[in-house]
């Protein structure tokens, strides 16, 4: 196998323009040089955004996606495309994170997964969303994922 990643179809190391939906995007793996080894990987997106579905106007919030990866990682530039492929996707904040986590876990296969939304107030009430793939593994150092209760977030 070539050590060019474009070789392996991969988004890396190529210019990729930014996918036109969610279900377009292309998100990449590669393989887990420590797959022998359980240790928690930690993606934070501080300007996600997508599209009220009812209004259209933009939504905005903060993802921690954490996870304990299997035999694969999430290649970090096709998760960037795929969360910023959510910016003219209309989705309710339940739809959106959930969707993401379930679509990470169907690819990855991670030993665990969490995703936390933490969104900003649309109509005076923010909307924070979370969803994992079960109890935590044991022996794993599982931070906080940073983000504070709302209280004016900013």
């Amino acid at each position: 196998m070539s050590d060019d990643p474009s070789a392996a179809g991969l988004q890396l190391g190529q210019a990729t323009p930014l996918p036109a939906s969610p279900e377009a995007a292309q998100l990449d793996r590669v393989p887990n040089p420590h797959a022998d080894t359980d240790y928690l990987a930690r993606f934070t997106a501080p300007e996600f955004t997508s599209l009220c579905p009812v209004t259209g106007q933009p939504d905005f919030a903060t993802l921690v996606i954490d996870y304990v990866p299997g035999a694969w990682l999430v290649e970090s530039k096709s998760l960037k495309l795929y969360l910023g492929a959510f910016r003219n996707h209309g989705a309710f904040h339940e739809d959106c994170t959930v969707g993401i986590g379930r679509r990470l876990t169907a690819l990855l296969e991670p030993r665990w997964l969490r995703i936390g939304g933490y969104w900003y107030p649309r109509g005076g009430i923010p909307i924070d969303v979370f969803w994992q793939t079960g109890e935590p593994l044991k022996g794993i150092w599982l931070p906080e994922q940073g983000v504070a209760p709302y209280r004016g977030r900013g």
